[in-house]
């Protein structure tokens, strides 16, 4: 899983990162930009580059596509 950190105070937000990463980066955040305001604000859940397969249907759609014109070509 990744999670992307939102300060509550302003428009800073954290990269998607892992939990423990990102909470270090908040929390650095507030430290230096809003210090004595304890962090808060929202966190974003997605799924990581690396869980699964990431490239999505289009690599797969170019290759269906290829595949039906050398089949159409060939059956002529």
């Amino acid at each position: 899983m990744a999670f992307r950190y939102w300060c509550g105070e302003c428009g800073f937000r954290t990269p998607w990162l892992g939990r423990s990463e990102g909470e270090r980066q908040q929390i650095d955040h507030y430290t230096k930009w809003h210090p004595g305001t304890p962090p808060g604000g929202d966190v974003e859940v997605g799924r990581s580059r690396d869980a699964g397969l990431g490239c999505g249907c289009l690599p797969l759609a170019v290759i269906a596509l290829l595949l039906l014109v050398v089949a159409v070509a060939f059956h002529r």
